[in-house]
């Protein structure tokens, strides 16, 4: 009996450890400047919303914010798949409390971030379940094992990369967050023995459709984008998934996949650099895709 009593409070010190913790890191994670803590503490109120995987982070904010005299919101993660995406844009427009200045609001999204599912970085979401039924319910479908296992342990959802990022990101802006180099030379010649073999993913095309008539409902004029990638640089399957989101949406996707001739405008094959950014989005202005 008395091994029991000690288990006992063994057990009651490790939940309450558990709980005082996860406590502590959320915290933490709602009060950081990175991006989802700003969605989830309600503070995210933009009048041009950004939507990609790593793409989608080559929308260079300060440069859209200074050439627009708008306000910019940035959803794109690394890798991030529209399954996730649609949850976290569902969670931007369920947001009573944004006070709309006049202006149009504006979602640009960055239609590569269908070609894959990433199970792998859903449980980076963890830390904002209590704050997401899309989250919550995307998580528990998909992967329940980790959901069961954020509902045993509150520590446990602080065990990702994104987390990580929202403590390096607590007293700064992440507005800036953009790969800032220039591509290798030595790589650079070598991109004729590199592609990019592109999934097409009915299901999160799917996912993209949905996500674009929930904005259209809310108001939001909604612009779909393939930014572009270093020239000569070949991406497979591009044309089939450009006509599919065409034919899903109902919306044009505006192709850039060329646009840019100079290579000391990427980082790498697939990612604009901040000249190159602000280059795309000269561009994007030039044309009237990016609104006054």
């Amino acid at each position: 009996m008395k091994h029991l009593l000690w288990y006992g409070l063994l057990l009651l010190l490790l939940f309450a450890g558990d709980r005082t913790g996860g406590y502590f890191l959320r915290d933490k994670a709602l009060q950081s400047e990175f991006r989802y803590g700003k969605l989830y503490r309600r503070q995210a109120a933009a009048d041009v919303l950004l939507l990609g995987n790593s793409r989608g982070l080559c929308f260079y904010q300060p440069y859209i914010e200074e050439i627009t005299g708008r306000s910019t919101c940035n959803l794109s993660y690394n890798g991030l798949p529209m399954n996730a995406a649609k949850c976290l844009t569902l969670d931007f427009l369920d947001l009573k409390n944004f006070e709309w200045d006049g202006k149009s609001q504006q979602m640009l999204i960055d239609v590569t971030l269908c070609d894959r599912d990433n199970p792998s970085l859903l449980p980076g979401f963890l830390p904002y379940l209590e704050r997401s039924k899309h989250l919550d319910t995307l998580i528990r479908h998909q992967m329940p094992k980790v959901w069961w296992g954020a509902q045993i342990s509150h520590l446990f959802r602080y065990n990702h990369e994104v987390f990580q990022r929202s403590l390096y990101y607590q007293h700064r802006s992440d507005k800036d967050w953009l790969l800032d180099r220039e591509i290798a030379p030595d790589l650079a010649a070598k991109v004729s023995q590199n592609s990019y073999d592109l999934e097409i993913q009915p299901q999160l095309i799917k996912q993209l459709a949905e996500t674009v008539s929930a904005a259209k409902a809310s108001g939001w004029e909604v612009t779909l984008l393939i930014s572009p990638y270093f020239p000569g640089f070949t991406v497979k399957n591009l044309d089939q998934l450009k006509a599919q989101i065409e034919a899903a949406t109902g919306l044009p996707v505006h192709d850039y996949r060329s646009a840019l001739a100079d290579p000391t405008a990427f980082g790498d094959f697939m990612h604009l650099n901040k000249k190159g950014s602000m280059q795309y989005l000269d561009l994007l202005k030039k044309d009237g895709v990016l609104k006054l």
